[in-house]
């Protein structure tokens, strides 16, 4: 835990927030396995509508989003009780295990949940518990969750690339940042503008698609963020980990070179690191 942070809200409100970020956590665990199926079920229901068949019927009798229904064990329907879905507390109970049909439980779970409460921490940490703090913690959290999506369906969602875009317009609208607005608009245009003729020329070249809209809509939501002086580290990061990551996987057998790799968890990264430490990593690109 950050010595600043414990100088500054003491032992009990360092740990009230670490407990906070935890949750924030859990809730991510949520959307990351929610929305996609959520998105799924919309648009199959848009696709019967317009060809004009009957709605499916809900077989479960009951909602289906990001609060209903309650948790439950994929593999036994078994409810999750309350002291089940501790953060990181309960997976350690329960060495594990579904309490009900002893299945092992994805580590990724407390993963998300420390990786959440970690990165926050440092952003409190280098921020203060300010408005800007907070909106940064918000555009963290998202980035999480887009991370994992993708990362799972190579999809990242309108319902999280636009509202960030939004934000950081008015992160650097109306808070106290070294972004002036008139470069914050620019970053969108852009980052969005850059990888759109990328796709286009890939296409053009090899007539396949090399990657897919939301990485546009997920890069002018950074250029947004960061400003447009920000943008070829943000890209020159992502890139570097993207061919790392995809090196490395097909050196282990794990993908093979024409396997399409999800790149916005890259865009995600690099993204996070360039606002967090915008001073280090631009430094860094202007030597």
């Amino acid at each position: 835990m950050s010595v600043d942070l414990i100088m500054t809200y003491g032992y009990i409100g360092a740990l009230c927030l670490l407990w906070t970020f935890l949750c924030v956590g859990s809730f991510l665990n949520v959307v990351i396995h929610r929305l996609p199926i959520m998105l799924q079920n919309n648009w199959a229901q848009e696709a019967r509508a317009m060809l004009s068949i009957e709605p499916q019927e809900n077989t479960h009798g009951t909602p289906f989003n990001l609060a209903i229904p309650r948790s439950r064990c994929p593999r036994c329907e078994r409810q999750i009780r309350l002291w089940e879905n501790i953060p990181v507390i309960s997976w350690c109970m329960l060495r594990g295990k579904c309490a009900g049909c002893k299945n092992s439980i994805p580590r990724r779970y407390p993963a998300v949940e420390l990786i959440t409460a970690i990165i926050s921490m440092m952003v409190i940490s280098n921020f203060g518990f300010t408005t800007l703090g907070l909106f940064i913690c918000i555009l963290t959290w998202m980035l999480i969750a887009a991370t994992f999506i993708d990362f799972d369906h190579q999809l990242l969602p309108d319902q999280i690339t636009y509202p960030l875009l939004w934000l950081g317009l008015l992160a650097n609208g109306f808070l106290s940042t070294t972004v002036p607005l008139i470069d914050a608009v620019t970053g969108a245009m852009v980052g969005y503008l850059f990888l759109w003729g990328i796709y286009w020329l890939f296409k053009l070249i090899t007539h396949k698609e090399g990657m897919g809209y939301g990485d546009f809509k997920l890069l002018a939501a950074l250029g947004a963020w960061t400003g447009w002086q920000a943008l070829p580290s943000i890209i020159l990061i992502a890139a570097a980990l993207g061919l790392f990551y995809g090196l490395w996987h097909i050196l282990r057998g794990q993908h093979t070179t024409s396997q399409a790799i999800a790149f916005g968890p890259f865009l995600a990264i690099a993204g996070w690191v360039t606002l967090v430490f915008r001073d280090t990593v631009l430094g860094f690109f202007l030597l």
